[in-house]
């Protein structure tokens, strides 16, 4: 059993995963397994139906799948905002068709919200290796001036062109790479957190993430010129990673400290969003009283040899990360993502608030390094 095929034995929602060279026009077969005798609708924005979404229209009738009429985004500024959940709920209130979604972050997140807010599942065409998102359970909208994250099932069903995929600017590949690279440091909180014996580590869902990490990060020469024999395991890795998050249910298997600052970030753009309930809540629930605390800190200790090795056995070394960030185009200082150094070290210490969350800012917390 490989890798997919042991992640999708143990995901809770998605049934389906095609990834390949050229396997757009198996898209109407994947549709029909998953949902026979069903109608389709297919939902894009202009950019996507051009470079996918009408092969996927004409694979879906040669399949005799019968279809709605596309949807199509036209807005300039399309987001995954709320005004747009209005527009698509309006589009499938109309029709009891499954939705096909093709796109990548944005009009994934709409379709697997709407689908949901309208009684069905839908399956989903990727066009860019831009981010985890395509698998994991929730979708993440901005709702009344908030980034805020929808409880909604992953898609049934994913297919991946990596031919498609390998051409898609390269901004957005990189941020898929950002993304998956991020996975590093997370497995490394996640490995302190069960030292420490704050959150034990789900050793099935942290193979899903982790086996094949290293070799999906280590051709960035090889992503950046967008070959589609690295867009392969980029692509795999970053499916898989939502694969653990529906097996462990809950975001933990793919997410940690990295995570924390761009919640933070988030919220902060927004005039009026609940920080000091936010971080109260938050907080009050990781604390632990002296009698823990001193617990923690023996155990840190006692047995730092071990976690130390586990955890350079995890982690890439930062000027090895940065250079191959810096090949692929993705940034790697604060200020070319409009972070001063100042507004950086402020945001180290709120970032730890946000979240309860067992990550290395609490180790720096309970180790006074913190601030």
């Amino acid at each position: 059993m490989n890798r997919v095929e042991n992640a999708l034995a143990h995901a809770t929602e998605t049934k389906a995963l095609r990834i390949g060279a050229g396997i757009l026009p198996q898209s109407g077969d994947m549709f029909r397994e998953l949902f026979p005798g069903k109608r389709a609708v297919i939902i894009a924005d202009p950019t996507t139906l051009r470079v996918a979404g009408s092969d996927v229209r004409d694979s879906l009738a040669a399949a005799g799948v019968e279809q709605e009429q596309p949807h199509i985004f036209t807005s300039p500024d399309l987001h995954a905002e709320w005004e747009f959940v209005e527009e698509l709920d309006a589009v499938l209130q109309r029709t009891d068709a499954i939705p096909v979604a093709v796109g990548s972050g944005t009009i994934n997140d709409l379709v697997k919200l709407c689908s949901h807010r309208n009684g069905r599942r839908y399956m989903v065409v990727g066009t860019a290796a831009s981010m985890d998102g395509y698998t994991s359970f929730g979708a993440s909208i901005t709702f009344e001036g908030a980034k805020q994250t929808f409880s909604c099932p992953a898609p049934l069903g994913v297919l991946a062109d990596t031919a498609i995929i390998a051409a898609a600017p390269k901004e957005m590949t990189a941020s898929g790479y950002a993304d998956l690279f991020a996975k590093v440091p997370a497995g490394a909180d996640w490995i302190i957190a069960d030292a420490l014996g704050v959150e034990p580590l789900d050793e099935r869902a942290f193979a899903i993430v982790q086996d094949g990490l290293q070799d999906a990060l280590g051709d960035p020469e090889g992503v950046r010129q967008g070959t589609v024999e690295t867009i392969g395991p980029l692509i795999e890795g970053l499916m898989l990673g939502g694969f653990a998050m529906q097996a462990h249910q809950t975001s933990r298997p793919a997410s940690g400290a990295d995570h924390q600052f761009s919640h933070l970030w988030n919220m902060e753009l927004y005039a009026g969003t609940d920080f000091p309930e936010i971080g109260l809540k938050e907080t009050h629930a990781k604390y632990i009283g002296k009698q823990q605390l001193r617990e923690q800190l023996a155990t840190l200790k006692n047995n730092w040899p071990q976690i130390k090795a586990r955890l350079e056995k995890q982690i890439i070394p930062f000027a090895e990360a940065s250079r191959r960030l810096r090949i692929v185009g993705a940034p790697t200082r604060p200020e070319e993502i409009g972070i001063t150094r100042r507004r950086m070290k402020e945001s180290v210490i709120r970032a730890q608030h946000i979240r309860r969350r067992f990550t290395i800012l609490d180790v720096a917390v309970r180790t006074n390094l913190l601030g």
